[in-house]
């Protein structure tokens, strides 16, 4: 099916949602300067994950956004992956710079070079190089994505990672994985880079249910089940204390005790009377 306009709109969402993915989970790290739970190598991983990508889309000539996509990716990812080195190792700016400057150029470097020999490959009908790309890019996204599986795992909870992210990533994804469908040429080597990482998150948010929606909900149940019934209990013994204080000649506060046969024994009444030097004295005796 080829639609240009369909596919460049789905395209250009996807690149949008995989353009601002990172950036909640950016924006979390530096409000709670710490980025524990998050995985520098997943982050590196998908650093890495845009070269062969970037590759791909511009050699199989994808729209323009499918082409500015993996750019975006391997840039957020890096400055990701450098913000875990630097709240958590306690890196400088200057050695974060020193670090990621250089590395994103030779990345870029390498991409530009393979771009050039994979076109010429595919102008002489040579495919595997592609296939190759496409293979590398599928497997380093999901390799990321399963370096978190495995914190999960460790951890029985998704700490770390923002779900925003998550969900903006899945949708960036598939809104990629639908902008092939209206492209000249149906891409099944694009449909699958894109489709194992939108599955794999599909099953992180699966886990984030398990471990962590879950057990919040039923920690709620039972904290608004416990504060009900002592707000009974506490209602309860204040209508019986009420009670016992009312004034009426029908009502008799008594108190348990082990000296009578009933186990309670009689309220204790006063009463005043003078003496013989004209003093007032008080006598208890017990309420027939």
């Amino acid at each position: 099916m080829d639609v240009p306009a369909a596919a460049n709109v789905l395209g250009t969402l996807g690149a949008v949602c995989w353009s601002i993915q990172l950036i909640p989970q950016i924006v979390v790290n530096y409000r709670r300067h710490h980025a524990i739970g998050l995985q520098p190598s997943m982050m590196m991983l998908w650093a890495w994950a845009g070269v062969p990508l970037g590759v791909y889309n511009i050699v199989e000539e994808f729209n323009v956004a499918l082409r500015v996509q993996p750019q975006i990716l391997t840039f957020l990812s890096l400055v990701t992956w450098i913000q875990c080195y630097y709240y958590q190792r306690k890196w400088s700016v200057i050695k974060s710079l020193l670090v990621t400057v250089p590395l994103a150029i030779l990345m870029g470097g390498i991409q530009a070079a393979l771009i050039i020999a994979l076109r010429i490959s595919v102008s002489r009908h040579v495919e595997w190089p592609m296939t190759l790309m496409a293979v590398l890019s599928a497997a380093l996204l999901a390799a990321g994505v399963l370096r978190h599986y495995w914190d999960i795992w460790m951890n029985r909870t998704v700490r770390g990672i923002s779900f925003l992210f998550v969900g903006i990533d899945a949708a960036g994804d598939l809104f990629s994985m639908l902008s092939l469908f209206f492209q000249p040429k149906l891409d099944i080597l694009g449909l699958v880079i894109y489709g194992t990482e939108l599955v794999l998150w599909l099953g992180v948010f699966a886990c984030g249910g398990y471990y962590n929606f879950f057990p919040w909900i039923r920690q709620k149940w039972f904290t608004d089940k416990s504060r009900h019934s002592r707000s009974d209990q506490v209602d309860s013994a204040t209508a019986t204390v009420a009670l016992h204080d009312m004034p009426s000649s029908t009502s008799v506060f008594r108190t348990a005790t082990s000296g009578e046969p009933d186990g309670l024994r009689p309220r204790a009444g006063a009463s005043i009377h003078m003496n013989s030097n004209g003093q007032a004295e008080t006598s208890l005796h017990a309420d027939p």
